[in-house]
């Protein structure tokens, strides 16, 4: 919103020119001057304001909060306001980690003004750093280098989805899918105006226990730019967007909800069959077309939600009754389940093998610690993220970005042999994001080979009516096929 520094006016009776300045009380300037324009001079002559000549600055408002991890225990975080001018604007979006450095002032309070004791604090800001991983993901041509070299192997894909969170044991195929989701395919934008989506949905269900969520967790983690959310705690109008209205000006305005936050991003929906089935069918847009359509309280808008969503659920009865069909099993509607490209049925089945596996790998993570602990350095009780993010000076030399993880033998044992590599976190967010750059395009040989695959499955669903599906199969399982194959060409950094 703009704020008015230096107005000009013009009296047609004199032919004078005068000029007047402003200042309030989130000014620099100790004394504020009013806000109204003049409209008469000294000797009562009428004033014409010239706007083209006035001089304007950039105004905004925010409201940030205090980290979730430093609160005091047992208390809300605490949140303060801060006032922005100039190139400081819109330097920040809803969901960002900032550090802010400014003035602290007091202000009368909105209700009580000048005649009430009680005052409100803000914070006037003076520069803005953004400690977000998207803002701080730092790609030297080195990296590049690095990553084309890496791409050049014949097992890059099945290296990839094996770095995906190494701390949980299995799901090779699931890791395969999240990965192909973190790549996404190539978005069509038609002569006609048609747009074919790029963006690949996927959805877990499964039995408790099974990990859904600490997936969900590594891919925020991971992913340049990610909103969780969960099933019973966001509603329809928090998924897309709801119509608000402004404190100061009273006006109607729209707040975006957490698939517009994340544009060109992913969303982690837990806990998705929690949701109601209203709420549900609000993402149907957003999920096919990318967009989110407003038309509520005289707003009839259209906002970018070109996002991939990522859900996790568990079956309708809890657990996966192995004696009813599949859909039964599910609860989701068939319209909600073709917008998704990638469906996995996750169960704890009993293997004593297996779980044995699984035990002795759960076990070593928890007998891990840390080479700092070890040596008997104190470690900080803070978040180490944003403390190592606030306190790193520009003229420090960048370390390079270590490719493999360190074997250790205590965290890894039979789970990990010595010389089996693991892309360590920070390089596979460099990679993912140099690859996201790639446009490949369908060959002859791989559109053939799409299309007698599309084929296939078509004329197998039509034969084996027998069999319990999982997911219907329709044109949109054809559009799933090319965005995987392209997703797959962008993990070998191919164009084509």
């Amino acid at each position: 919103r703009p704020k008015v520094v230096r107005s000009v006016h013009y009296c047609p009776n004199t032919r004078k020119v005068m000029e007047r300045k402003y200042t309030d009380l989130t000014s620099f300037e100790a004394v504020p001057s009013g806000a109204a324009y003049p409209t008469k001079d000294e000797d009562g002559n009428l004033l014409e304001t010239e706007y083209g000549l006035s001089v304007y600055k950039d105004h905004q408002t925010l409201t940030i909060q205090e980290m979730p991890e430093k609160a005091p225990a047992g208390q809300l975080p605490r949140s303060v306001d801060i006032v922005c001018d100039d190139d400081l604007v819109d330097r920040c979006k809803p969901g960002d980690r900032v550090q802010i450095v400014g003035s602290y002032r007091c202000l009368p309070g909105k209700r009580g003004g000048y005649t009430s004791g009680t005052f409100r604090t803000v914070l006037l800001a003076n520069n803005i750093s953004l400690l977000s991983k998207e803002s701080n993901l730092d790609i030297s041509r080195e990296d590049i280098m690095l990553c084309k070299k890496l791409a050049k192997n014949n097992d890059i894909f099945e290296l990839l989805s094996k770095s995906l969170a190494p701390s949980i044991h299995g799901h090779a195929y699931v890791k395969q899918a999240i990965l192909c989701l973190l790549l996404g395919g190539v978005e069509k934008i038609l002569p006609n105006g048609t747009r074919l989506r790029g963006d690949i949905n996927v959805l877990l269900i499964g039995d408790p226990s099974v990990a859904k969520s600490q997936l969900l967790r590594y891919v925020l983690n991971t992913a340049p730019r990610a909103i969780p959310t969960t099933g019973r705690g966001s509603s329809g109008v928090g998924l897309t967007a709801a119509v608000t209205t402004d404190q100061e000006t009273g006006e109607r305005r729209l707040e975006a909800g957490a698939m517009v936050l994340a544009d060109r991003g992913v969303v982690c929906i837990d806990e998705f069959d929690k949701m109601s089935d209203i709420d549900r069918t609000a993402i149907h847009e957003v999920m096919e077309q990318g967009r989110v359509t407003i038309s509520k309280a005289g707003i009839h808008a259209s906002l970018n939600a070109r996002c991939s969503v990522l859900a996790a659920a568990n079956p309708v009865y809890g657990r996966y009754d192995q004696y009813k069909t599949p859909m039964e099993n599910i609860g989701l509607q068939d319209s909600l389940l073709s917008r998704f490209d990638l469906l996995f049925v996750m169960l704890d089945v009993i293997d004593s093998d297996v779980d044995q596996m699984i035990s002795d790998h759960v076990v070593r993570m928890h007998r891990y610690r840390n080479p700092k602990e070890a040596d008997g350095e104190p470690l900080s009780m803070g978040s180490s993220y944003a403390d190592s993010l606030s306190f790193v000076s520009s003229s420090e030399e960048k370390k390079d970005t270590e490719v493999y993880e360190k074997y250790d033998a205590l965290l890894h044992g039979k789970s990990r042999q010595r010389h089996e590599k693991i892309l360590s976190v920070e390089f596979m967010r460099k990679y993912i994001h140099i690859a996201k750059c790639m446009k490949p395009k369908l060959g002859e040989q791989a559109c053939e080979a799409i299309a007698n695959e599309y084929s296939r499955l078509r004329s197998q669903e039509a034969v084996e009516t027998d069999v319990a599906r999982t997911q219907p199969i329709t044109a949109r399982t054809l559009e799933t096929l090319i965005r995987l194959s392209t997703a797959h060409a962008r993990a070998r950094m191919s164009k084509s």
